[in-house]
């Protein structure tokens, strides 16, 4: 069953409906492999439908495929198709006289009328009004003159004829007089039109690929599964939609079908590789629900394959998503040395606590699966979206059991190798599991920076994930206060100048002696951490998953030491963890950074006050936030933008503030005579007074 997200994806409708209020939705995530790493391990995801049937059928030699057309989204007019390739070739007089006879009823009269125009022109379009008109032998009759002339006089309209023929005799084998071998002659003319098209004959309409569905139909009707089944899916290899399509029809047929029909046709090996195609891509499934009628498939196709060798690892597959490993085990005993085989022997293994002999599986899963093998796209059980590529993905599990052993670069290695799959779980493991050393020393040796163009950096074009890692590891740098090795691995000047500047103002704040040099270099730090903080300082997944721009986060579980997860790899993390660990930490950094160039300030300077309503503002939370306007009003001086702290503050002026270290002390000691200043005043006058005539006293008294 889907379990966690995907009620969200549900819900998401509600924004449609006049309900009072909107959910707010946001974008689907790809699978991370390390957020639960016995699911990953113990699931085999489902297969592709498409990639399955694709292993069915063989090309025909020399049949050229149909050819990939623009997607739009307005249907495709085959008339209309038809007819532009039924001018090519004709002169202008021509074309208009074709397109006049394609008006008529009469096929005789269209011969008649037609006379001069060339005899394979003139049958087949009399042979396509017969065939329009419902007077299938007739129109029949028509192509067979067609295919009776020269090859050299037929060039145009042999493929065409030929296709004709086969679907007015098989409309004439509903019929009820119809003779025993008209489906045989249909299917030999579906047989001749692949051949003219192989030969040479014109085939704009791709002819010779659609008789591969049309002979399939037939020999359905004739009761041929198997054959019906080979012909599909041969045309669906060919590049044609409607051979997949009809594929998936032919399966909700079989479905459908009582059990003792069903039974006979699983004997046939065709129909057994269809089942099992649709039972390990899950066709049908809805929202993790199975369809009603997949038991039942699943039941006879076991009883059916007892035994059997062919298909052996798909088989297995079938039974290990059930759950029946007994019966996948037999199974690959025979499934010889392919990458299914081996992922599920590794999977296997896993389960029996083998741990040696799953990694020794998955190594050889890895080199047995072709790098470019897809299976396309799936929804996890969480409603996550992974992009299947099975090499990728048993790289991926691999990398699970290399953390658990402590081979961090080997499971490094393996994730990165994904590129963008399992970009999350590689960029988890870079800067929380790996050292700082370890992952520069793999940066320098097997990542150089990408080449990137300005066009694709105008144009939004998403980094290359060898940039990502690149800038990943710049962030780790000035985070750990490398600040010189930071800025070369950096993807672009402007990230590269940033991280100089922020790396040369935390030395000089950790160089300068003078207090308001010192401090303004910190606030300067504080700034720069606090608009470039996503940039240079954010982590690339949590708390600050700046793989988003900071704009989602995404679940997480506290890592806890078990039978996946060794003590040391969660040692690591908590060594690497974000400090402090909230989102936006880099915020947080740029408030301390502020607070401290606040302690290097006088208190009555405008200077002090203006760090603090700077770092009052910078949304850290509400707790800084009062923190710093409590100590400003405990501390500071009286200034007039108070009254707005946190949101308007000017720039400090530090170069004032040195008077302050002297004016400072005078200004606390008249704030604390303050209450005192009348009975000074009046003491003053006293003792100036008493002073003076004392003076005076003396004065008289020498003068004596």
């Amino acid at each position: 069953m889907f379990t966690r997200n995907w009620p969200r994806h549900l819900l998401c409708l509600s924004l449609s409906l006049p309900l009072g209020s909107a959910l707010a939705c946001g974008p689907d995530f790809p699978m991370r492999l390390l957020d639960n790493r016995g699911q990953s391990l113990a699931e085999l995801p489902e297969g592709n439908f498409n990639f399955e049937v694709s292993r069915l059928g063989h090309a025909v030699a020399g049949l050229k495929s149909v050819a990939q057309t623009a997607y739009s989204m307005e249907a495709t007019d085959y008339a209309e198709q038809r007819s532009q390739s039924e001018q090519t070739g004709l002169s202008a007089e021509q074309q208009a006289l074709v397109k006049q006879l394609r008006g008529l009823n009469d096929a005789r009269q269209v011969e008649a009328q037609g006379a001069s125009l060339p005899a394979e022109i003139r049958l087949y379009l009399a042979g396509a009004v017969a065939f329009s008109g419902g007077d299938h032998g007739l129109a029949a009759e028509y192509f067979r003159k067609v295919l009776a002339l020269p090859a050299e006089q037929r060039a145009l309209r042999s493929t065409w004829a030929a296709y004709s023929l086969g679907r007015a005799l098989f409309a004439m084998s509903s019929q009820a007089d119809a003779g025993p071998d008209v489906l045989a002659q249909s299917r030999q003319a579906f047989e001749q039109t692949r051949q003219l098209s192989i030969d040479g004959f014109s085939d704009p309409l791709e002819l010779g690929v659609a008789s591969l569905g049309e002979e399939a139909r037939v020999a359905r009707t004739a009761g041929d599964w198997n054959n019906a089944i080979e012909l599909y899916a041969t045309q669906n290899l060919h590049g044609s939609a409607v051979g997949y399509t009809s594929l998936k029809l032919l399966m909700a047929d079989l479905a459908a079908m009582p059990e003792e029909q069903l039974t006979e046709l699983l004997k046939g090996k065709p129909v057994q590789q269809l089942v099992t195609a649709s039972l390990i891509s899950r066709l049908g499934w809805s929202f993790g629900d199975q369809p009603p009628n997949q038991e039942k498939l699943i039941k006879l196709l076991q009883s059916s394959t007892r035994g059997s060798l062919d298909n052996a690892d798909r088989l297995a597959a079938v039974n290990y998503q059930q759950g029946d490993y007994t019966s996948a085990k037999a199974f690959l005993e025979h499934a010889g040395n392919g990458g299914l085989a081996w992922w599920l022997r590794a999977k296997l293994a896993v389960r029996d606590g083998d741990k040696n002999a799953a990694a020794a599986a998955y190594a050889k899963a890895a080199q047995a699966f072709p790098q470019n093998e897809s299976w396309g796209e799936r929804r996890t059980p969480d409603w996550d979206y992974e992009s299947l590529q099975p090499k990728c993905r048993v790289e991926g599990e691999s990398a699970i059991l290399a953390l658990q052993r402590g081979d961090y670069l080997q499971a490094f290695d393996q994730l990165y190798r994904s590129q963008g799959i399992y970009w999350f779980d590689a960029a988890t493991v870079a800067e929380r599991v790996l050292t700082l050393d370890e992952l520069k020393q793999y940066v320098d040796t097997h990542v150089p920076a990408p080449p990137l163009s300005q066009q694709d950096r105008d144009n939004y074009v998403p980094l290359p994930v060898a940039a990502s890692l690149r800038n990943l590891l710049g962030r780790r740098l000035l985070r750990e206060e490398r600040y010189d090795e930071a800025p070369a691995y950096f993807d672009n000047v402007e990230l590269q100048n940033k991280a100089r500047a922020y790396g040369q103002s935390r030395q000089e704040a950790a160089s300068t002696w003078w207090p308001t040099r010192r401090a303004g270099a910190l606030f300067n730090s504080a700034w720069m951490a606090r608009d470039w903080g996503m940039d240079i300082l954010g982590y690339e997944m949590a708390p600050d998953y700046a793989t988003f721009g900071g704009n989602y986060s995404l679940e997480n579980s506290e890592l806890k030491v078990g039978p996946l997860v060794a003590e040391d790899e969660v040692k690591r993390q908590q060594v690497s963890v974000a400090k402090p660990d909230q989102r936006y930490h880099y915020r947080f950094v740029a408030t301390s950074l502020a607070s401290r160039a606040a302690d290097n300030l006088p208190r009555t300077s405008q200077a002090f006050a203006a760090v603090l309503c700077a770092a009052a503002g910078w949304n850290s939370s509400l707790e800084e936030e009062s923190a710093f306007y409590q100590r400003y009003v405990k501390e500071g001086p009286y200034v007039y933008w108070a009254v707005d702290f946190g949101h308007h503050c000017p720039y400090p002026d530090f170069q004032n503030a040195n008077k302050r270290y002297v004016t400072q002390f005078t200004d606390t000691a008249r704030s604390a005579l303050r209450p005192y200043k009348k009975p000074l005043q009046y003491g003053s006058v006293i003792a100036v007074t008493a002073a003076a005539l004392l003076l005076i006293n003396r004065r008289r008294r020498k003068a004596r």
